[in-house]
C-alpha cells in the first residue's frame, strides 16, 4: 500500500500536477476577466461564476492529456478521448445556460449572459488542450464585444424600428 503512494509523489506526477494547476489559475483569471464586465453591469452571473465555469472546463479537458498518470500511473495503457470530455463540458454548459435564459411576455432576457458563459467554457476548453493564445484572444474578444458593443446596441434600441406588441383587450 505504501509503495503505491510513492507514485503520486514522483517527479513526473508532480510536474503534471503543477502544469494542470497553472492551467487552472490561468482559466480562473481569464474567466474572471470576462465575468468582470457582467458583474460591473449588475448581471446575475459575475466574476465568480465565470471564473468557476472557465476553470472547471479547463479541468475537465486538461486531465485527459495526462491519462498515463491516472491512478498514480499504475494502470497500463489507459486510452483517453478528449472529444468525449469536451462533449461533456458542452452538455453541462448548455444545461447551465438554459437556466439563465428567461422569457417575460414578449421579451427574452439572459441571452448575452448565456452566450458569454458558453464562450468562457470554450475558453476553458482551449486552455485545457493547450491553445493558450487562442484562449486569451477569445477572452479578450468576449470582453470587447460585451463592453464595446453594448453602447451601440443601447443607441439602436432607442431608434425607430419594428416592434412586437401584445394586443391589449
Amino acid at each position: 500500500m505504501l509503495g503505491d503512494l510513492q507514485h503520486y509523489w514522483s517527479g513526473s506526477f508532480l510536474a503534471a500536477n503543477a502544469f494542470i494547476g497553472l492551467n487552472l489559475v490561468g482559466a480562473l483569471l481569464l474567466g474572471m476577466l470576462v465575468g468582470y464586465e457582467r458583474s460591473y453591469n449588475g448581471r446575475a452571473a459575475g466574476m465568480r461564476t465565470y471564473g468557476l465555469v472557465c476553470m472547471a472546463s479547463t479541468a475537465l479537458t486538461v486531465f485527459v492529456g495526462h491519462a498515463p498518470l491516472w491512478y498514480g500511473g499504475t494502470t497500463a495503457h489507459i486510452q483517453a478521448d478528449s472529444a468525449h470530455a469536451i462533449q461533456g463540458v458542452i452538455t453541462g454548459i448548455g444545461f447551465l445556460c438554459a437556466g439563465v435564459i428567461m422569457k417575460d411576455g414578449m421579451r427574452v432576457r439572459g441571452l448575452t449572459t448565456a452566450a458569454s458563459v458558453w464562450a468562457v467554457a470554450a475558453t476553458g476548453v482551449l486552455l485545457g488542450v493547450g491553445f493558450y493564445a487562442a484562449a486569451l484572444l477569445l477572452a479578450v474578444l468576449c470582453v470587447g464585444s460585451m463592453s464595446l458593443v453594448h453602447p451601440l446596441e443601447s443607441r439602436r434600441e432607442n431608434a425607430e424600428g419594428i416592434s412586437i406588441r401584445q394586443k391589449t383587450a
